[in-house]
């Protein structure tokens, strides 16, 4: 008799912890900087890592983030700008391993998937994105990696977002950008959440909460793991908004 699958594990978060507006918003008054990872990794699920976007880090960085983590939480990568800023993306091997090798895995099981934004003129190329993918490792000494692309170029169609994930085991990043789809692969669902607004305190008004709250669900039904990154909009609501969805999936 077949039984139902399990739901894969949901986590909420933001995008990097370093951030001035949060001392106002979200940090208690007078944290210390270097006290401010652990303090929000113990508040939200997950954080999108910016700093990797900009430039190389080291082992003894990323061994620090897994010391001042929680067991569970997950530090999403954000690939760095030289690999993905390029016009042929399938010149992006040795840009890649450098990334690769430079100590990720110091961040054991806390290693989220690895975000790979595209740039907004980059249209599809089939030929091109394959041959990316497959430099994409599959792990990083024992452990499985997960890749995840941003695609923002209105080429990408739904059929061709889903083909690409089905295909080379890539996720294609969601957003709240109807122009944009996204779609799991890998078993991940990712999705980055771009229109937060100043003027509510939790960044969505309650009724886009509950249903970002159902779409998590119905996600989780396809992917092994989902993630939910309050990114962009009104930045300073962004650790108050991940909060609110968080609660709303907490629930019963």
């Amino acid at each position: 008799m077949s039984t139902a699958r399990k739901p894969g594990a949901i986590r909420v978060g933001i995008g990097g912890w370093r951030y001035a507006p949060w001392r106002e918003t979200f940090y208690p008054p007078g944290l210390p900087e270097r006290e401010q990872l652990a303090w929000a990794s113990r508040r939200l699920s997950a954080i999108e890592v910016n700093a990797t976007f900009y430039r190389t880090q080291t082992r003894d960085t990323y061994a620090s983030w897994h010391a001042a983590t929680p067991p569970g939480f997950r530090l999403a990568l954000k690939a760095p700008r030289y690999a993905v800023q390029r016009r042929t993306l399938a010149e992006a091997g040795p840009a890649i391993a450098t990334f690769v090798e430079s100590g990720i895995d110091a961040l054991q099981a806390k290693l989220g998937p690895i975000l790979w934004q595209l740039t907004a003129n980059y249209a599809y190329d089939e030929a091109d994105l394959a041959a990316f993918c497959a430099l994409l490792p599959q792990t990083v000494g024992k452990r499985r990696l997960h890749h995840v692309l941003q695609v923002r170029h209105a080429s990408f169609t739904p059929e061709r977002c889903q083909a690409l994930a089905e295909r080379h085991a890539v996720a294609v990043a969601h957003t709240d950008d109807p122009q944009i789809p996204g779609h799991p692969g890998g078993g991940v669902f990712y999705a980055r959440m771009l229109r937060a607004r100043s003027e509510i305190e939790t960044g969505y008004p309650d009724d886009e909460l509950d249903e970002l709250a159902r779409e998590a669900a119905r996600w989780a039904r396809q992917a092994s793991e989902v993630y939910v990154f309050v990114i962009n909009g009104a930045k300073e609501r962004a650790p108050a908004a991940a909060q609110a969805l968080l609660g709303r999936l907490d629930a019963p």
